[in-house]
């Protein structure tokens, strides 16, 4: 009778670069094969009251950003835009002003998607998303 050792451990295989579990050493891969760098992760909290003035100081905040890292951006004036129509919206509670800050909320996170303000423009719209709740 022959006796063979059991392995332990599943052989790996061709795959993304991912493992859950066991040692992986090595750096995350994505499926072409880059190494993923500079990942930043986001979580919303539902329930939460957003006042205007909250608003209005990230509406600062992303202006100020815009601002400074407008050479490199390629729709600075587009998104300068959105903030001014944001920032006149706020003050004008009507049926019209509140469809500009729906649209505004749909539009902002493409606009900033893969840019430097991509943060301050995805707070700003989840901001506005909750106080128009």
């Amino acid at each position: 009778m022959v006796m063979g050792r059991r392995r332990t451990e599943p052989e790996q295989g061709h795959g993304s670069g991912i493992s859950i579990g066991g040692n992986n050493i090595a750096p995350l891969q994505n499926v072409v094969g880059q190494n993923i760098s500079n990942v930043h992760q986001t979580a919303s909290v539902e329930d939460v009251t957003v006042d205007v003035e909250t608003v209005r100081d990230l509406l600062d905040a992303f202006r100020t950003e815009v601002d400074r890292n407008g050479a490199a951006l390629p729709n600075a004036q587009v998104l300068s835009a959105v903030a001014d129509s944001i920032d006149t919206s706020l003050t004008a509670p009507d049926a019209q002003a509140v469809g500009a800050l729906r649209g505004a909320v749909q539009a902002l996170p493409a606009l900033v998607a893969g840019t430097v303000v991509q943060q301050g423009g995805d707070a700003l719209a989840h901001a506005l998303a909750g106080w128009l709740g």
